[in-house]
């Protein structure tokens, strides 16, 4: 709460009174000096009238977060206006997570728009319609000098956040039971719950969608792939996206952040994945026994490497964004290389045991680790985990022959490759579940012989 400020005050009152004046001007445009209409205006626009008036309209518009009529344009009952961060917090996407920075919506009679552009004007950096939410004695004493009437403007003009008549819900809108008690036969075990459109949220979404495909960071990133060029940005995509038009020719009618969306609401897909099946074959006949080789002919794989390659011959500045824009290639090659592991893994254990299979021993024990359960002594390297460093180094050999052709890296880049493969954090929880799995394979072994006996 801020002490009063008489300078404050005069702030936020010509803020106001500005706001008049230019939709006044709009209205003066193209009458003459002795046209009666003018004086009309002018006394309509008075800042004390023009206040007047529209804290009596206020009452046919809505400050929403939660809407209705999104459901279906025909719907009458209850929209909602809830404060992101007075929502619950939770893990999951919602509303909460837009926070104090989000849009509020408004619904009702469009010629009252007026009065919520008011609301929405903002004083370092808080709208007019938080302040008097907030009680702010600086705002209140800008709307009117007497304070009885301010508190009477400020309470017509908060109560556009209030919901109207109670609860309600209607016969278009959805309703579902939900069982909140014990037993099903009973129905005051149930809550019937109306949902609503989440309209703040879905605009938020709807300004990101729209920055990911139309945005100028993003044309640029995209020019940069198809000249096959580095670029330092992101590109985002949304495959199968669907839009939903609401409000057909008046999209006005839903609300009014759906008018400037033009009535178009994005529709992530919601599909189970398609996957696409590589043809995995065992490493059994492999070139210098290892699998790297093979490893570095994948589609994916190879565009990394160039991608990185590339990234480090443009001569990049040593900074961080640098540093961080390496380390995420790495790692989504390292992710590769760990995907590929995983393959393996699916096939019959005991593979790397076959006479012909010329596979590294290292390389055995990490891509057919179950043999262990048929392998004694297999089992016994496999636990020493000395296995894991020559991994480590046997990657950072095979990356360092990629890049070297045509970069100068040694020692030095290689010791950082075998760090960072050592640190990734899937390498780590794969080799963790791996030694878990073994483990609890050999006290079921135990407990199995200790019935026997």
């Amino acid at each position: 709460m801020h002490d009063p400020s008489p300078q404050r005050q005069r702030e936020i009152r010509t803020l106001i009174e500005r706001f008049i004046a230019e939709r006044l001007a709009t209205k003066l445009e193209g009458l003459g000096e002795d046209d009666p209409k003018r004086a009309t205006l002018l006394a309509q626009y008075d800042p004390a009238v023009w206040l007047e008036d529209a804290a009596r309209r206020a009452g046919q518009i809505q400050a929403v977060t939660h809407t209705l009529k999104a459901i279906h344009p025909d719907a009458k009952g209850t929209n909602l206006y809830c404060l992101p961060s007075a929502l619950p917090q939770h893990q999951l996407v919602g509303s909460h997570c837009l926070g104090d920075d989000f849009a509020g919506d408004v619904v009702g009679n469009a010629a009252a728009l007026d009065v919520y552009k008011l609301l929405k004007l903002e004083h370092d950096g808080q709208p007019l319609l938080s302040l008097l939410l907030a009680s702010d004695g600086d705002a209140l004493a800008a709307l009117h000098k007497d304070a009885e009437q301010a508190q009477s403007l400020a309470a017509a003009f908060t109560g556009i956040t209030r919901a109207r008549d109670g609860l309600a819900s209607h016969t278009h809108g959805k309703q579902l039971y939900w069982l909140a008690g014990d037993d099903p036969h009973n129905d005051a075990h149930f809550h019937l719950l109306a949902p609503l459109y989440a309209s703040s949220l879905a605009h938020r979404v709807y300004l990101g969608i729209q920055a990911d495909r139309f945005g100028e960071p993003a044309k640029e990133a995209r020019q940069a792939r198809r000249d096959k060029q580095f670029h330092p940005g992101i590109i985002r995509e949304y495959p199968q996206l669907a839009v939903q038009k609401l409000g057909g020719t008046k999209p006005q009618n839903i609300s009014q952040l759906n008018s400037e969306r033009r009535g178009d609401n994005y529709l992530l897909a919601s599909l189970p994945p398609s996957w696409q099946q590589r043809d995995v074959r065992l490493p059994i006949r492999t070139q210098d026994g290892s699998i790297f080789p093979a490893f570095g002919q994948r589609p994916a794989v190879a565009e990394l490497v160039r991608t990185l390659r590339d990234f480090l011959l443009s001569g990049p500045p040593p900074n961080v964004h640098t540093r961080n824009s390496r380390d995420e290639l790495l790692t989504e090659l390292i992710d590769e290389l760990l995907l590929y592991a995983a393959e393996l893994w699916a096939f019959e254990p005991g593979w790397s045991a076959k006479p012909e299979c010329n596979l590294n021993r290292a390389e055995q024990l990490w891509l057919d680790f179950r043999r262990a359960t048929q392998d004694e002594v297999f089992a016994s390297e496999w636990r020493r985990m000395a296995w894991v460093d020559e991994i480590r180094e046997r990657f950072a050999n095979w990356l360092n022959a990629r890049l070297v052709s045509k970069l100068s890296v040694g020692d030095v880049e290689n010791s950082y490759w075998s760090k960072q493969f050592g640190s990734n954090a899937l390498w780590l929880d794969l080799n963790w579940l791996n030694q878990a799995w073994l483990k609890q394979f050999e006290r079921e072994q135990r407990d199995l012989g200790d019935e026997h006996e």
